[in-house]
């Protein structure tokens, strides 16, 4: 398999595994080495005195730590559920889902009770 993709595959297991975490320290230390090249090949550039201050080094991490964000947390949490994660097949991509589990996804909020009538309702 691909390092990179291997790298940015989601485990699909619970919990903190062994080849989770290693996922987690390799991305740990490719972020803080990108980071650290990037800061230090800015410092080349006429823009070190505003890197130095506080809302530079603010600005910076910033446009750098945020984009990375998914990146370094791919592993974190659980995989999002509803209608659209449903189990597809290899062929056509249609949804397996049975019948009453479609059911049951479609009236999921089906018996939510209404909020108060607008305008006053009924005196």
């Amino acid at each position: 398999m691909n390092f990179w993709r291997w790298l940015i595959t989601p485990d699909p297991d619970p919990g903190f595994t062994r080849t989770k975490l290693l996922k987690l320290v390799i991305r740990v230390v490719l972020f803080a080495t990108v980071a650290t090249l990037i800061s230090s090949l800015l410092a080349l550039t006429p823009l070190r005195p505003y890197l130095n201050t506080w809302w530079g080094s603010l600005v910076f991490i910033l446009i750098l730590y945020v984009p990375m964000a998914r990146f370094l947390l791919v592993d974190s949490f659980a995989p999002r559920r509803g209608a659209g994660a449903g189990v597809t097949s290899g062929k056509g991509g249609k949804s397996t889902l049975s019948s009453a589990q479609k059911r049951k996804e479609r009236n999921r909020y089906a018996g939510v009770k209404k909020g108060p009538p607008k305008y006053g309702g009924r005196r």
